[in-house]
């Protein structure tokens, strides 16, 4: 819940998935799909623009005010993975954007496959900042010493955030047809709204105000000595995706 104190900034600031990403995590001919953990609504706005009908789910009154005037034609419900407000096999694509590692699986999963029809899809994006590009990576050395750091393996690749891109699901069968790919992209952004898009994790929203102020000048001083006198940079993004087909449900007896 820490993400509503800089809803508009994480608006503004955070990548949303490309178009193709969003096609690829779709079921063909889907009708209605569900973005569960919506936040302010980065997911919803590009389901919005391929699916007829689209429902965000959030916890967070304030992400949903955002939400709700950047998105007025969508239907916005509170609601968390693990309680959907919604009917049985109502829907036919529910989705969740960099927010996977927020829910219990347990219990998440077998209540999204109750919401999704037999066929149906599970859909699973994380839009971020390309870390495997050194000049990208550098930059989350200047989190707060407080919040999560980093971990990477010996090529210098971040072990942490792949650990958030696990899928983990619980047995029982529910779903099958696993897939993953990634979509690379570039946005260009100014070196002020790249330190203040560093400001919108969870981490950095925690942390000691002193300490987040004094990684953020860090940053930009490397930005700037790399970057001299750029007004914008293409800064490399990526979504990573995975996806997975509910299973029929069993037939009753009569």
């Amino acid at each position: 819940m820490s993400f509503g104190a800089v809803a508009e900034d994480y608006d503004r600031l955070r990548p949303s998935p490309p178009g193709d990403a969003v096609a690829w995590l779709l079921p063909e001919g889907c009708a209605v799909a569900v973005d569960v953990a919506a936040g302010t609504g980065l997911l919803t706005r590009a389901l919005a623009r391929q699916v007829p009908t689209v429902i965000a789910v959030e916890p967070d009154p304030r992400m949903r005010a955002v939400l709700s005037a950047r998105s007025p034609d969508v239907r916005v419900v509170d609601g968390r993975g693990e309680a959907l407000p919604l009917p049985d096999a109502s829907a036919d694509a529910i989705l969740i954007s960099s927010a996977w590692h927020w829910l219990d699986p347990v219990r998440a999963v077998p209540e999204i496959a109750r919401v999704l029809r037999d066929g149906g899809r599970l859909g699973v994006t994380w839009t971020s900042r390309d870390r495997e590009v050194d000049w990208v990576r550098v930059l989350d050395r200047f989190r707060p010493p407080g919040s999560a750091e980093p971990v990477e393996d010996a090529a210098g690749v971040t072990v942490r955030c792949r650990r958030h891109r696990d899928v983990m699901l619980p047995e029982g069968g529910l779903f099958e047809n696993v897939e993953r790919t990634t979509f690379a992209f570039t946005r260009p952004m100014t070196i002020d709204d790249i330190v203040d898009m560093l400001a919108t994790y969870s981490g950095v929203i925690t942390a000691d105000p002193q300490e987040r102020a004094v990684g953020g000048r860090r940053a930009r001083a490397v930005l700037e000595q790399r970057f001299p006198g750029a007004d914008e940079i293409d800064v490399p993004m990526r979504s990573w995706c995975w996806r997975a087909d509910r299973a029929a449900r069993a037939c009753r007896q009569a």
